[in-house]
């Protein structure tokens, strides 16, 4: 079966204006970069929203919910804005059940060239194919357990909350 891909917008897929210097939405580039890491997997992307996370609001992360227990993949990785991605993961771990759920995001835009977010979509995918059913946050390398996470705003690095 495939891997169900949502993208939900974040840093990972922010493009910069040079006219005016501020970045911004336009398309995701998921696609690309799924043929630039020579992905082999069967996967089915579907673009959610394209906001950055300190926007999203409740009804947001309930569409999100919804497109998961929905779709019919049981392996499921969500493109995420870094600065709330540990409250989707919460909302997420809360009601949908038997699905293994990877959040991940970017702390650089792709767009920028040196972005982690093609290292980090690589893990998602990796952890998604790996890890039991439950909810998962993939940065850096790693994978943390949904509540068992944190953004240290310091250092830009996510890392278990103990």
């Amino acid at each position: 079966m495939a891997i169900r891909i949502f993208i939900t917008g974040g840093t990972f897929d922010k493009e910069y204006n040079e006219l005016n210097g501020q970045l911004y939405f336009k398309d995701t580039h998921m696609q690309d970069l799924l043929e630039m890491g020579r992905c082999r997997l069967d996967t089915e992307i579907r673009t959610l929203m394209m906001i950055d996370s300190l926007e999203m609001a409740d009804e947001d992360r309930e569409l999100i919910v919804h497109q998961c227990n929905q779709c019919e993949e049981t392996q499921i990785v969500i493109t995420h804005g870094t600065d709330t991605m540990s409250e989707t993961a919460k909302v997420l771990a809360e009601k949908v059940k038997n699905k293994t759920i990877v959040l991940f995001g970017a702390m650089i835009p792709i767009k920028f060239g040196s972005s982690d977010g093609l290292f980090n979509l690589g893990s998602a995918l990796a952890f998604a194919q790996t890890l039991p059913p439950g909810v998962y946050v993939a940065m850096n390398g790693r994978y943390f357990h949904w509540d068992n996470v944190r953004k240290n705003k310091q250092t830009g690095i996510f890392e278990e909350v103990k």
